[in-house]
């Protein structure tokens, strides 16, 4: 049988340990941390104590027993709906911190072999051997070879960079990507002291802030119970005067009815069903606030490489030079390409095939892969042609090798070209033979698929897009236009970054973060919502609160929907367990005190039994209601982005209505059943 999404959310929660956890948040120290639930574990404590004391006196203690355990049973289902929410987040960071101590590194010793090892065990001074396609794990020295990297991950630029033994670029830092060639580095900050981990330790000094909405309703609730609390007590005096006798486990009983006790344990309810419908739309989510954020957010920032660009570069553009024929241009592009197994190189075939279909296969001779310190690559062909393929200025000077050099003419229209495409955001890269230079090639960043269309439906949702990057203003500008962002921010560090989110904030807008390199960490954390690209390093996703399980941000739109549907879900639980506390009102007050009011025993009429079993059928539907709203609060209320007004209003409405009519049907019922009983 196929297992759907909900399916595997469960199966990875580890039952027995939220069981556990929920029986453990009994403890007061954890208890007080939900001042309601707390609130109602003080009732049940007294209750338990008021059961001993009347069982002591030999007096008829059942009835403040019954009571007791119906609260015992309140505050164990408000614990173990947020053991569950609390176990599933835990489960989500030991996965993450599980990968990282997963890392492995090539041991490099002094005869020349290598030895795979965890890179927790590597020590100062230990050396490392790094290829093509290698992360490197730590920061060190490079202490022989040349390489060029991409170290997007840790400054936000998605150029190639030359790094080589015994020269001002010797040092390196852990998150880099090799993209050529070889490294033996040796260590010099081993875990715990390296650029990643300072980045974390500013990750982890930055307190997450509570959602607006989370702190609202908060007040709103601490208000309510603290003025339900003062009108139990005024009904001690107000009961003597009427001679009313009510024990203390009724009026405990009473307090824990009316106060908001129902959306207390709904909430982390609420929570779990957000993280769930992000599970299905492949968002692994922290917690349910996270989610509630992706729906309040005013301010998407969006860092560039490896989130609006795929991170690699392809070819867009042919120019031929001087009077160069087209075909004889295309053909050595061609032929240089056939060998190179680069997204670059590929590119570049794709380009061409179409143009000139009669393209013929050749002879190599000799393949010369592409190499840090030359920064060419190309073919040897049998008839004798050497064909080179590079950046602008290694070309020529291979040309200068061979002693051929370019007229003035020609400079000047290759300066020209190579400045024409740097103002677009473009890669030259020059192909030649041994003779004269053919043209040039320009490279671009790849946009994302349906990036643009969907930053224009978060347009549409109310939400600003501002691209974020280490490029320079030029490329930026270029790539934010192609994207179709609202706005840019060029040449960002790790501190530009946070600073500009924090001005954000102060002026308070809400900020949502999506990144996936080392140096989006701190932004991601400062940020009110991190969103991480799976493909992202250890340390952006354990700075986030949301990993994108398919790295593809045109999902987005998605994600803020499933939020904003939270938002309405917990808008309309609210509405539901306030009307229900309303209706308890109408039942309990007029049904103990008719018999010293009989003005208002008309008002009483469910025609209730004993005021002992009103009170014990509304604890017990207090606690009925909870059971019965969870899978309302999994499922969530629907939700439509361009009718949010009037299905708020509607949800209300119905919530409003069914959360004033409930309690009366299951306070009627349970009386029924008590007294059968």
């Amino acid at each position: 049988m196929k297992m759907t999404n909900t399916q595997v959310f469960w199966r990875d929660v580890p039952m027995r340990q939220v069981f556990w956890d929920s029986l453990h948040r009994f403890m007061p120290n954890r208890l007080i941390n939900q001042p309601i639930i707390f609130l109602v574990g003080i009732g049940m404590t007294l209750s338990f104590m008021t059961t001993l004391y009347y069982a002591a006196l030999g007096q008829a203690w059942g009835y403040s027993l019954s009571i007791s355990l119906t609260l015992l049973v309140t505050v164990w289902l408000s614990n173990f709906s947020i053991a569950l929410a609390k176990t599933r987040g835990r489960v989500v960071a030991s996965r993450l911190i599980q990968k990282e101590q997963k890392r492995i590194a090539k041991l490099w010793h002094s005869q020349g072999e290598t030895t795979a090892v965890p890179v927790t065990q590597l020590k100062r001074g230990d050396k490392i051997y790094v290829e093509a396609n290698d992360i490197i794990p730590l920061d060190g020295e490079i202490v022989e070879g040349m390489a060029t990297l991409n170290e997007s991950a840790v400054t936000g630029e998605s150029a190639p960079v030359l790094r080589q033994a015994d020269s001002e670029t010797s040092s390196v830092t852990a998150g880099s990507k090799v993209l050529s060639d070889w490294l033996i580095i040796k260590v010099t900050h081993p875990v715990g002291t390296s650029v990643l981990d300072n980045l974390m330790e500013l990750v982890e000094n930055k307190p997450r802030q509570k959602t607006p909405n989370e702190m609202a309703l908060s007040i709103l609730l601490n208000a309510v119970t603290l003025v339900t609390l003062v009108v139990v007590l005024g009904m001690i005096p107000a009961s003597q005067y009427l001679g009313l006798e009510l024990s203390p486990p009724i009026l405990i009983a009473l307090l824990v009815c009316l106060i908001p006790t129902t959306i207390g344990g709904l909430l982390p309810a609420i929570g779990i069903s957000g993280m769930d419908r992000a599970l299905k739309n492949r968002y692994l989510a922290k917690s349910g606030d996270a989610v509630e954020m992706a729906g309040s957010i005013d301010i998407l920032l969006l860092d560039k490489t490896g989130t609006i660009t795929t991170g690699e570069r392809r070819a867009n553009e042919l120019f031929e030079v001087g009077h160069m024929p087209k075909q004889t241009f295309y053909q050595a592009a061609y032929n240089c390409s056939l060998q190179d197994e680069t997204i670059e190189g590929q590119s570049i075939i794709e380009l061409i095939t179409p143009l000139n279909t009669d393209m013929g296969e050749p002879n190599v001779k000799r393949v010369i892969e592409f190499s840090a310190e030359t920064r060419l690559s190309g073919v040897d062909l049998e008839d004798g042609t050497r064909l080179r393929k590079g950046a602008v200025q290694s070309v020529i000077q291979w040309l200068k090798s061979q002693n051929k050099f370019l007229s003035p003419e020609l400079e000047a229209q290759v300066e020209g070209l190579v400045e024409k495409l740097a103002r677009k955001g473009r890669t030259p890269i020059a192909v030649a033979n041994q003779d004269q230079l053919l043209g040039i090639i320009s490279l671009k960043d790849v946009i994302k698929p349906d990036i643009k269309l969907q930053v224009a439906r978060m347009r549409i949702l109310g939400i600003q897009t501002i691209m974020i990057t280490g490029d320079n203003p030029l490329t930026t500008a270029t790539i934010a236009a192609d994207a179709g962002v609202d706005d840019f921010i060029a040449e960002a560090t790790p501190e530009k970054k946070l600073d500009y989110i924090l001005a954000q904030q102060q002026k308070g807008y809400r900020v949502a973060m999506v990144g996936d390199g080392i140096n989006d960490a701190p932004a991601l954390a400062q940020a009110d919502l991190g969103i991480v690209m799976n493909t992202g390093d250890a340390g952006s996703r354990k700075a986030g609160n949301i990993v994108d399980l398919e790295s593809n941000p045109a999902k987005l739109p998605k994600l803020v929907k499933i939020g904003k549907q939270l938002l309405i879900t917990r808008g309309a639980l609210t509405t539901f367990s306030f009307s229900s506390d309303v209706a308890k009102y109408f039942v309990l007050l007029p049904a103990l005190f008719s018999a010293s009011l009989p003005a208002i025993a008309e008002l009483n009429f469910l025609q209730l039994s004993s005021a002992e079993n009103i009170v014990l059928s509304a604890l017990i539907a207090n606690a009925m209601i909870i059971l019965i709203m969870i899978p309302v609060a999994m499922h969530g209320v629907r939700f439509h982005a361009f009718n949010t007004h009037l299905l708020m209003s509607k949800n209300l409405f119905i919530f409003g209505v069914g959360g004033f009519i409930l309690p009366f049907i299951l306070i009627k019922l349970i009386d029924l059943a008590l007294i059968s009983f």
